[in-house]
């Protein structure tokens, strides 16, 4: 399946991206509000698309949005917001079945003017919304925002990146800050509401069969008339950083959690970040990766042993699940292979199966219309013009001297260990996981 966009100016900063494809059973129309990531509306940007999710004019509440979902075929309606690189996205999005499949094509216009409705078309008391949708929204956000410590390798992982980030803005939490929710009322979210919908960059995608579709009827009639659309510049990527600091968290765990943060001077738009891609993939992105290989396999001294890499940020994060005592032999293991990687010390097989392992995951896009959608709204993010064709073949010429390249300019930033209080042991046994 070839991937192709056909992306169309509907206004000042707002574009519609249709990408047409038979291969599914169903069609996806998302709509993407591009915002800063900037700590005083993060929040407000969190608690949003919780907000609307509970209705519009037509279907005021919950269970009458659920109930119109039903007659659309199971149709499914998604809100949320997320952080891609120093950018938060708004999104708003439906899964309807495609009519080919069901018979009745008016269900193409009815699940259009639904999300058209929930996004644009609020339930809205006297210039704010439902005081009643507020205060609900507010202590779930609360609580999805302590709840990120019950999930603790996730939870070092992000705490790592804070601390690595510190003064910067991909250091701020996606999901913002308890004590800014509780400031949040209807009116204040109304107005940042309105705000973000005549100054936002947006991206629409559609991915499906657009036949009969008038998807340019989507925006209300305002937002033809947009003036000023914000500029949401391209993250700085620093070429000289001298921090190295390590920061130490006791919690009552059972599994010490170790996050090393990485930073290269290679962006993104680099003709050698292909080189930074494999070299993380052969550090810890898969079971053939080094650190699994060496760490979790042959030493029997993690849980688990991964890295994964930010692309806007050109950072590694290789995170490890221990125990408590064996800190210093693991974090030595992990800096030992980022040497062997930056000295060329790895197998042309190695190289070879890492490139094939990130070229399964590219052409792996093609199989849901969610994933096309996310591939090229990033596509638009980072202003790349090539295909996933063109990107895969660059991949492939990714060879052993780039990879070097790219690896010696990766420099330890941070360390962080998520440890436990005194007087706890480690309980678990490593070999039952060898």
């Amino acid at each position: 399946m070839e991937l192709k966009s056909n992306r169309i100016a509907l206004s000042n900063g707002i574009f519609l991206n249709i990408v047409e494809t038979d291969k599914f059973k169903s069609n996806l129309l998302t709509v993407n509000l591009i915002r800063p990531l900037e700590k005083d509306e993060v929040t407000l940007n969190a608690l949003l698309p919780m907000v609307l999710e509970r209705g519009s004019r037509s279907f005021p509440t919950k269970l009458l949005l659920e109930r119109k979902l039903e007659e659309l075929y199971g149709a499914s309606l998604d809100l949320g917001s997320s952080k891609r690189g120093e950018r938060q996205i708004v999104k708003a999005s439906i899964e309807w079945a495609d009519p080919k499949f069901t018979g009745d094509k008016k269900s193409d216009k009815e699940a259009v003017n639904l999300l058209k409705g929930v996004l644009f078309d609020p339930v809205i008391v006297n210039g704010s919304f439902d005081d009643n949708y507020i205060s609900q929204e507010k202590r779930i956000l609360i609580s999805r925002i302590r709840s990120r410590i019950n999930d603790k390798r996730n939870y070092a992982i992000s705490r790592c990146i804070e601390e690595m980030c510190k003064g910067e803005k991909f250091g701020i939490y996606s999901l913002g800050y308890e004590e800014d929710v509780e400031a949040i009322d209807g009116r204040k979210l109304y107005e940042h509401y309105r705000s973000i919908l005549m100054t936002s960059p947006i991206e629409i995608f559609f991915v499906g069969n657009p036949d009969g579709l008038e998807l340019e009827q989507l925006l209300p009639t305002e937002l033809h008339n947009r003036r000023e659309i914000l500029f949401i510049p391209r993250e700085i990527i620093p070429e000289n950083y001298m921090s190295k600091r390590q920061v130490e968290e006791k919690l009552s765990v059972s599994q010490g959690k170790l996050v090393l943060g990485f930073r290269s001077s290679i962006p993104y738009e680099h003709e050698l970040y292909n080189g930074l891609l494999v070299g993380n993939e052969l550090l810890g992105g898969g079971p053939n990766s080094h650190m699994f290989k060496t760490v979790r396999e042959e030493k029997s001294l993690a849980y688990y042993a991964s890295s994964r890499l930010i692309k806007h940020k050109s950072i590694i994060l290789a995170d490890a699940g221990i125990q408590f005592s064996n800190y210093k032999q693991v974090l030595d293991l992990i800096l030992d292979q980022v040497s062997r990687l930056k000295s060329g010390d790895f197998s042309d097989e190695d190289l070879q199966i890492a490139k094939k392992s990130l070229e399964n995951s590219g052409r792996s896009i093609v199989d849901s219309n969610q994933m096309i959608s996310e591939f090229f709204l990033g596509k638009v993010i980072s202003k790349d013009e090539r295909n996933l064709e063109d990107m895969l073949g660059d991949l492939e010429k990714t060879d052993r001297d780039k990879v070097i390249s790219a690896m010696d300019t990766v420099t330890l930033d941070t360390i962080y260990f998520l440890n436990g209080k005194e007087g706890e042991t480690d309980e678990e046994n490593l070999e039952q996981y060898s």
